[in-house]
Parts: C-alpha cells; structure tokens; sequence
C-alpha cells in the first residue's frame, strides 16, 4: 500500500486526535467504570488546556481522510489500494466509524455534567 494513495495515516491521527481531546473528561469516566481508582486519576485533567488544539487536529485530520477515502475511483492509479472496491468500501466504513467517536469523545464534555 502506498502511503499517499491510501486514507489511513489521516484516519488515524484522527482517532487519536479525538482521544487526547476526550481524555480529560471521558478518560477518568471510563478508567473508574472499568474498576481503577486512585488520586492519580484527576490528574488526567492537565491535558484540558490543549483541547482545543486536540479538537483542531482532529478535524484537520478527518478532513484529509474524507479527501482520499471519498476521492473518485478514476483518480486512483490501476493496482493501487483506492482502485480495489472493497478497500474502498472499508476505508469508507472507517471514516464513518471515526467520525461518530469523534464526535462523541468532543460532545461527552458537555454531555458529562448530566451524569454526575
């Protein structure tokens, strides 16, 4: 797979992006869910000033990866990962999988206040 013709590399910075902007207010929910607790946790909380710079990444990053996932078909090179229908149809159901847990690891801050 070549590295420019593919939408992956976008796709995952995306997914981080969205986690390191979540991780001050969904990352100490889920570690207490998941059973770990300790002061440590709110710790967490240090990473709420970049935030935004999170979010910005996030949304830079699945704006590449909506340019090469929904690229047309004719663009891509014969033999490359984009001309291969079912990549194609993959890359697609990622990007949309990426897009709603993004979108719900940056609305759960506003969400979380009506959980506590």
């Amino acid at each position: 797979m070549s590295g420019p013709s593919n939408g992956r590399t976008p796709l995952v910075a995306g997914v981080l992006a969205a986690i390191l902007a979540s991780t001050c207010c969904l990352g100490p929910l889920v570690l207490i869910a998941l059973g770990f607790s300790g002061a440590w946790i709110g710790n967490l909380t240090v990473l709420e000033p970049y935030r935004p710079i999170f979010i910005g990444g996030a949304l830079i990053a699945l704006f590449f990866a909506y340019r090469r996932v929904f690229r047309p078909q004719h663009a891509c090179k014969p033999g490359e990962t984009c001309a291969i229908p079912q990549v194609r149809t993959t890359y697609k159901l990622l990007f949309w999988v990426v897009v709603a847990l993004t979108l719900i690891a940056l609305g759960f801050p506003y969400i979380l206040p009506l959980f506590y």
